[in-house]
């Protein structure tokens, strides 16, 4: 999913966005890093997150307590995830770039480390 496909999908996402942001690979997409990623992650507040159970999405519980779903094939939501501010790109919420490195540090897998890597070299430019 490039950018445009990510701001298309989150238009027809019936949430506030004063409760969600976007985070990982899709925030790396919408910043210009890279060009595509699989799917949208995001964070989202606790009050999403009820919202969510009180609708009858699914959830699991992540090692932090905090609780994670899938929104259909397209979209993960995680509780309370966020590191650094929020800033806005065309409208949508997302993780700024510090918080974006400390996520990926938090993750800590190769592949997480060869984006910090390629958020870094962005940075340089």
């Amino acid at each position: 999913m490039d950018k445009q496909g990510i701001i298309r999908t989150l238009e027809m996402f019936p949430y506030s966005r004063d409760e969600y942001w976007i985070i990982t690979g899709s925030a790396m997409v919408l910043y210009g890093i890279k060009d595509k990623t699989h799917d949208i992650d995001m964070g989202c507040t606790s009050a999403m997150a009820d919202q969510l159970v009180s609708e009858g999405y699914p959830y699991q519980l992540t090692e932090s307590g905090n609780r994670s779903f899938k929104y259909g094939n397209d979209i993960e939501i995680f509780e309370n995830w966020k590191c650094g501010t929020i800033e806005q790109i065309d409208g949508v919420p997302v993780v700024s770039i510090d918080g974006l490195i400390e996520m990926k540090q938090e993750l800590g897998r190769e592949k997480d480390f060869k984006d910090i890597a390629l958020i870094k070299a962005f940075c340089e430019r």
